[in-house]
């Protein structure tokens, strides 16, 4: 394939605004070569909002692809700091930031990466007491949260304030993702009512998981986050679950 100069010409024939800058236009050229994209898709991009609870093993790759495509504004919310048993899996972060906060680690990241990205710390926990607060200013809301407490006062809030919802969770081999509350379609609760008890939920910490899967799931996950964006096609009322194990793609309807 013959890779394509992005000149003045290139830019002159797809800008029919002054909506984007030519120093924009070349960044981010191979999404607006998509017909699908192009430069008014661009700008819904560049004038987005988007909150990511976490920025560990999911949340790392979703705050990646985002920034690299350039979201406007990237808020993320998390109170946990960097260990290193973090590092087989949450790729932004790095060794020299052990010890350091999870937000400003990932605002390392962003800063070094795509410097025009708006990004916004939120070293907190999400807690009832805090959530709307929180939430209200975005457009839409990444869950790459590791606990059903979170995930389901996530989806809840999503519901109160009429924002869509990109969820994802992983254990192990095994990834499952889901879009939520989008143009009047279903939530977690039409999916799984009632939150499983705790003590009965396996996690990361103690039956770990390999690096790889959060990068899948959480670049579905952006690539969904995307699209919502960008008004392109989202299929709603389905779990889509990754199995990595056998490499199995099933979708299961509700």
């Amino acid at each position: 394939m013959v890779d394509i100069d992005v000149s003045h010409n290139y830019y002159n024939y797809y800008m029919k605004e002054d909506s984007i800058t030519n120093e924009e236009f070349n960044r981010y050229s191979r999404q607006i070569f998509i017909e699908k994209i192009g430069v008014t898709g661009q700008r819904k991009i560049k004038n987005a909002k988007v909150l990511i609870v976490g920025a560990g093993g999911l949340g790392s790759p979703v705050i990646q692809y985002l920034s690299a495509a350039g979201v406007g504004t990237i808020g993320v919310a998390d109170f946990d700091v960097v260990e290193l048993h973090n590092l087989n899996r949450q790729v932004i972060h790095t060794e020299s930031n052990i010890g350091k906060l999870k937000t400003e680690s990932a605002a390392d990241f962003v800063a070094a990466f795509n410097s025009s990205v708006k990004f916004i710390t939120i070293n907190e926990k999400i807690e009832p007491e805090n959530v709307q607060s929180i939430f209200q200013d975005y457009d839409l809301i990444v869950d790459g949260s590791d606990n059903f407490t979170t995930r389901y006062l996530v989806n809840d809030t999503c519901v109160a304030l009429d924002k869509t919802l990109v969820y994802g969770s992983i254990f192990g081999f095994e990834g499952q993702i889901a879009v939520f509350n989008y143009k009047g379609s279903k939530n977690l609760r039409h999916l799984f009512p009632e939150p499983p008890n705790p003590d009965e939920v396996p996690n990361c910490d103690k039956n770990g998981v390999l690096g790889p899967l959060p990068g899948i799931v959480g670049s579905m996950m952006a690539m969904q986050t995307l699209k919502i964006i960008a008004d392109l096609p989202v299929i709603t009322n389905q779990l889509t679950i990754v199995d990595t194990l056998n490499w199995n793609f099933l979708k299961i309807g509700f």
